[in-house]
């Protein structure tokens, strides 16, 4: 549940309202807004007795959160949150899009992306160092080697990294390089990976899972959350369907939804969506268009010798073809890219 305190409550009446529910037993999370200030109340609410509650000096309300997940709650905090990534603000009026190669295959190649996007307009650099594939025999990722690039590429372009960390023990290695810690969709319910990024207090890119619903993924935000780290983005990817024409179904319902639901960002993953480049322009304008804050797609100098995910990725003149094509929409939708 959720305490709403009275317009004008003193700094004094918040702190002991925080107090009363640290006392309790309970995690007490702030959230201080223009005119009021909403104190949530984080743990099993079972034994409270909310009219009690109204007794405590400066509280205008009590609010019980029905939904599941609670932090990641539109009820537990109505206004928006934004993240800022080195001053790349994800979740506000700017449609940010996240660029470059599934994997990091060498020095020549990631840089020759990295510049391209750039070049193109593209406000972050992605690339993956530890690559979780389905076959053991696939192209696995260059590891550490892989973040050093990723690093020398931020340092040459000024584009913050997204990369993926796969496992709760790697976290302080991608930390140490990385400005987002992306979590891949076969690891969005790895719980003890949720609580390691959560801990990690670096910004945290969490892709939904290949069958997953929007409740199971607002719930594996709620273990981010919980650690204090708050600074979560989402990111629908496409679920996996009997559709066999297409790699996954972009699920574009999920986007006004989520925004409906959550005070997340919500970005969106087209390449993986569709798993084929020559849809990737058409679902990411319609990603803009349903409400997205942002998107993460797949650009490589040359796909066809690319060592995963070729054929989902754009040549970089296509990406900047979709970067202006990108500009008009979300302009339309009162938006800037």
């Amino acid at each position: 549940m959720i305490i709403v305190m009275k317009h004008g409550a003193t700094p004094q009446q918040i702190a002991n309202v925080v107090a009363q529910i640290e006392g309790m037993g309970f995690r007490a999370h702030l959230s201080q807004g223009v005119e009021r200030t909403i104190i949530g109340i984080i743990g099993d609410e079972r034994p409270l007795n909310p009219d009690q509650i109204l007794f405590w000096e400066g509280v205008e309300r009590v609010v019980p959160i029905l939904r599941p997940f609670k932090l990641a709650s539109r009820d537990f905090q109505p206004e928006d949150t934004t993240v800022n990534v080195n001053g790349v603000v994800i979740g506000g009026t700017k449609v940010v899009v996240i660029a470059g190669p599934c994997a990091v295959e060498g020095r020549e190649q990631l840089l020759e992306a990295a510049h391209a996007v750039k070049a193109a307009g593209a406000s972050m650099l992605r690339g993956g160092a530890f690559k979780p594939r389905t076959s053991p025999y696939s192209f696995q990722g260059l590891g550490v080697e892989g973040l050093r690039l990723l690093a020398e590429a931020r340092e040459q372009t000024g584009l913050p990294v997204v990369t993926e960390v796969m496992a709760p023990e790697h976290v302080p290695i991608v930390a140490e390089y990385a400005d987002v810690l992306q979590i891949g969709a076969r690891n969005m319910q790895n719980f003890a990976l949720l609580e390691a990024v959560g801990k990690a207090r670096k910004p945290v890119l969490l892709k939904r899972g290949l069958m997953s619903t929007v409740e199971e993924l607002l719930l594996a935000a709620e273990y981010i959350l919980l650690q204090g780290n708050h600074q979560v983005i989402l990111c629908e990817r496409g679920i996996r369907t009997f559709e066999p024409y297409t790699r996954n179904t972009l699920d574009i319902n999920a986007i006004p939804l989520l925004k409906q639901l959550t005070h997340l960002p919500v970005i969106v993953d087209p390449s993986h969506g569709t798993g084929r480049w020559n849809l990737v322009p058409a679902v990411s304008r319609a990603a803009v268009a349903a409400g997205a804050d942002g998107l993460i797609i797949e650009v490589h100098p040359r796909p066809e010798a690319a060592l995963s995910d070729g054929a989902q990725s754009l040549k970089p003149d296509r990406f900047a073809a979709l970067m202006e094509e990108l500009r008009r929409v979300a302009e339309a939708v009162g938006r800037t890219l």
